[in-house]
């Protein structure tokens, strides 16, 4: 399938990497805001096609797919253009700004025959199937803390008044869009949607979070999920799943390697997971993204997984009283 990136960032470099594990991605083209700096993404990739203008993207005959890894705020924007021109998306996370323009995105594939799907690269690879098929093994859920905390190289500039896309709230962006996210969308692939939540964040001098804790309250299942984020302090802990006859420990919710189980009568199990690539599992999102749209099955289950997520970080943003400009209009 060929495909164009648009963003030139080390996202895209990632994608590119890890598509070179997979046969059917073909990169054709690229988009940047400027020519120079996509001509130089293109030849680091021996990349044919260089475009600096969407529309003439959109019109491309020769590129049947786009890879979006842009800033949130304009997710919603260029995809609807691509899905328009009739070509398929792969969207980077968090996938919209809010849960309207993500209702519009799916519109838009749905009325053009196409399918859109949120690059969520770590509930496609192995080891969240292995925290699948081993969950029962806990018996009856009571409890899970999901937690990613990881200290940005962008908050030191931060700091030093240098405000970069992952702190600039203009851009949709922040602890919860950019780091929450990888704990919400597995919360709720595994254990659906909750019934209420509970949300408090720190905000930063500009208005962005920097860190912030979700509780969710699942009153049928009889269990609490606690979503830990951060981008201004790193974690040594990793997320747990808490059962009655036992307790799966996960090194990385957003690429996990290792699991181990320990079993209220004190036995312990450890399941190591094998990779193409431990360091970069977005090829498994690839794999994923190019049968939907090729088998014609789609990406709906995905994309209600998407829809639950922006409900659910919608709703904790309200809490929050984090406002973005995309909500405003």
């Amino acid at each position: 399938m060929n495909f164009a990136v648009i963003g030139t960032n080390y996202i895209s470099d990632w994608m590119i990497e890890a598509g070179r594990n997979y046969e059917n991605f073909h990169v054709q083209a690229v988009y940047s805001r400027t020519m120079e700096k996509g001509r130089a993404f293109a030849d680091k990739y021996g990349i044919s096609d260089c475009y600096d203008s969407l529309d003439a993207l959109a019109a491309a005959e020769n590129v049947e797919a786009v890879y979006v890894a842009s800033p949130n705020a304009l997710h919603a924007e260029q995809s609807i253009k691509m899905l328009n021109a009739g070509k398929h998306v792969l969207c980077e996370k968090s996938i919209a700004s809010n849960e309207r323009e993500l209702r519009a995105m799916l519109e838009a594939a749905k009325r053009n025959h196409v399918i859109i799907m949120e690059a969520m690269r770590s509930v496609f690879d192995p080891g969240f199937a292995a925290i699948q098929e081993n969950l029962p093994k806990l018996g009856k859920i009571r409890r899970a803390t999901i937690q990613y905390c990881q200290y940005s190289g962008r908050y030191d500039k931060f700091k030093n008044g240098i405000i970069e896309n992952a702190f600039n709230p203009e851009l949709s962006n922040g602890s919860l869009m950019d780091i929450g996210v990888y704990c919400v969308h597995p919360m709720v692939k595994l254990f659906g949607k909750p019934d209420e939540i509970l949300a408090a964040g720190i905000r930063l001098h500009n208005g962005v979070d920097g860190m912030g804790t979700i509780v969710a309250k699942y009153e049928e299942q009889g269990m609490l999920a606690e979503l830990i984020y951060a981008k201004i302090t790193d974690s040594v802990l990793p997320t747990q799943i808490q059962g009655e006859e036992g307790c799966m420990l996960i090194e990385e919710i957003h690429n996990a390697c290792k699991l181990t189980i320990r079993y209220r009568d004190k036995r312990q199990e450890e399941i190591l997971i094998e990779k193409i690539d431990p360091d970069n599992n977005r090829n498994y999102q690839i794999e994923e993204f190019i049968r939907a749209a090729e088998s014609g099955k789609g990406a709906g289950e995905h994309n209600q997984y998407s829809l639950w997520e922006m409900q659910v970080m919608d709703e904790a943003r309200r809490q929050m009283g984090i406002v973005f400009p995309a909500d405003e209009k």
